[in-house]
This record gives C-alpha cells, sequence and structure tokens, in this order.
C-alpha cells in the first residue's frame, strides 16, 4: 500500500475533479481513462479490484492509489499533472485550483519523487522525508528570531545544516580555506552549491554579494552558489550587482513560507535555478515562483 494520507487524497481530488466535478478524472471519457492506464502503467483500470467504493473514475483512482506502492503512486500521479498541464495550456484558462503546483509538490514529496515526471521515481534519501522534523524547522526558524546575535548566527547554520539534511540535499559543514570562510555546501541535482548565510540587523548589501561571487570565482568554473540573507537583500544592492551571476538568493520569508506550506526544498531550489538562468534575476520570492 502507498504511504498516501486521505488528505493526500483529498488534495488529489481537488487537482483531477476541476474540470467535471466530483467523480470524474480531468477531461477522461471512461474509455480513455482505461487506455491511460493501459498506455502509462500497464494496469487495467476496469478490474473489479479497483471498485471496491464504487466505479466513478475518481473513486477507481483513489482505490488504486491506496492499494499501490509508492512508486506506482508516483509514476500515476506524475502522468496525471502531465495529462492536466496539457489540457491548461491547450485551453489556455488560468489554472482555477489555488496553490495547485505546490499541493502536488507536497504530495509527490510525500512518495520521496521529483517533479519532473521525466526523471522518474528518485532513490535517494528523500524517498522518507521525516515529517516530524519538517514540523519541528517550522517552530524553529520562529523561535531563533528571540536569541541574541551571536548564538542566532551560530543557531541559524545548525538550523540550516537540518533543512538540507531533511530534503536529502547532502550538506556539508562549513570549512575554511586558506583566508576565507565557506559557510557549507550542499548538492542539488548533482551539482555542488557553496553556501553562504547571514542573519545580521539590516539587508544584505552589494559588498557581500561580490564577496560571495569572489569566493565561487576562485573555484571550478561549474561551481555554483546559494546565498541565503535572513534579513534580505538590499533593492539597490542587487539593482548594482546587476545579473549573470552563479548564485541564487533566498531570504527568511522564503524559508518561512516554503515550510508553511510544504513545498519541498530542493524544488524550491529548483525552481529558482530555473528561473535566474531564464531571466538573470538572482533574486526571486518564494511566492512569485510559487502563486
Amino acid at each position: 500500500m502507498s504511504n498516501l494520507r486521505t488528505i493526500d487524497l483529498m488534495v488529489v481530488a481537488d487537482l483531477v475533479e476541476f474540470i467535471r466535478g466530483p467523480g470524474y478524472v480531468l477531461n477522461f471519457s471512461d474509455s480513455s481513462f482505461s487506455q491511460f492506464f493501459a498506455a502509462e502503467l500497464d494496469v487495467d483500470i476496469d478490474d473489479p479490484t479497483y471498485a471496491e467504493n464504487g466505479g466513478s473514475k475518481g473513486k477507481r483512482l483513489k482505490c488504486f492509489l491506496q492499494k499501490v506502492d509508492d512508486r506506482t503512486a508516483l509514476r500515476t500521479l506524475q502522468a496525471l499533472w502531465e495529462v492536466r498541464e496539457a489540457y491548461l495550456l491547450q485551453s489556455g484558462d488560468d489554472d482555477p485550483v489555488k496553490n495547485a503546483e505546490a499541493r502536488y509538490l507536497a504530495v509527490i514529496n510525500r512518495l520521496g519523487g521529483s517533479p519532473n515526471a521525466a526523471q522518474g521515481p528518485q532513490e535517494s534519501p528523500k524517498a522518507a522525508f521525516d515529517q516530524q522534523r519538517i514540523a519541528a524547522l517550522r517552530e524553529d526558524i520562529v523561535e531563533l528570531s528571540a536569541l541574541a546575535p551571536q548564538a542566532r548566527g551560530y543557531a541559524f547554520e545548525i538550523f540550516l545544516k537540518s533543512l538540507f539534511e531533511v530534503f536529502g540535499l547532502k550538506p556539508r559543514d562549513a570549512f575554511r580555506n586558506r583566508g576565507e570562510q565557506i559557510d557549507g555546501s550542499f548538492v542539488l541535482a548533482n551539482e555542488t552549491y557553496l553556501l553562504e548565510a547571514k542573519w545580521e540587523k539590516s539587508p544584505t548589501s552589494v559588498a557581500d554579494l561580490h564577496a560571495f561571487h569572489g569566493k565561487l570565482e576562485q573555484k571550478a568554473a561549474w561551481a555554483r552558489g546559494l546565498f541565503i540573507s535572513h534579513t534580505g537583500f538590499s533593492e539597490d544592492g542587487l539593482a548594482a550587482w546587476g545579473s549573470g551571476k552563479r548564485v541564487i538568493c533566498m531570504d527568511g520569508l522564503d524559508i518561512y513560507e516554503m515550510l508553511q506550506r510544504s513545498l519541498p526544498l530542493d524544488h524550491v531550489l529548483d525552481r529558482k535555478v530555473r528561473h535566474a538562468a531564464e531571466t538573470g534575476r538572482a533574486f526571486v520570492r518564494v511566492r512569485e515562483l510559487f502563486p
């Protein structure tokens, strides 16, 4: 049986029933629904074993997702999401389901999967995200604000390492090369990122951004960076820094919203990287990437 909870199945229902209402799955007819399962999963969805709770397409899908293993449930949801996106693209309509992608990613995340259906299921530590640890991180990021500056800086480093560990990004502690300090590193999509983290009273200035990028330029040509500034970045500083850098940026509000909305960190960073590649903007808020 899959690890999908009742609330996850409710999310799935919201995502697939928005076109024709309860009991339906996207714009599938009975015949095209059967053909979809046969072609994508080599499954006979008309088998009576999937109609224990009723014969509608929606009820058969729910029963199927409950009975199969996580890998099969993941493949199914990824394939359905592709059909859903194709329908919305063809219709030209805005997505009527609020936070649809974020909610979809949270379910995919529970199954240990990637947001990219073409990549298929991932065999990695993130296949079993610890939901209790994620809930604890939501509390920790709020409690850190009450600490004195020096203690808060150290606690913030510990918090970030735990955050990267939970999402399977293989964090490494801070390390010191000759003449410079690196706050850590992690791995995203098989790429190594160096980390700079600050929690100061004022937003990060252009000087700090230049200093971090200077560290990157002394490393391998393929090295990338993530600059996390809890208090954010000055607008003038970002403008002066310019575009075309090998750094993406994140602030405390990004972290808070990501945890509150159950957005997987790896998916958020993937989206920031793609947006930076397409626009040159190193910093774009989570709420803009996941409206």
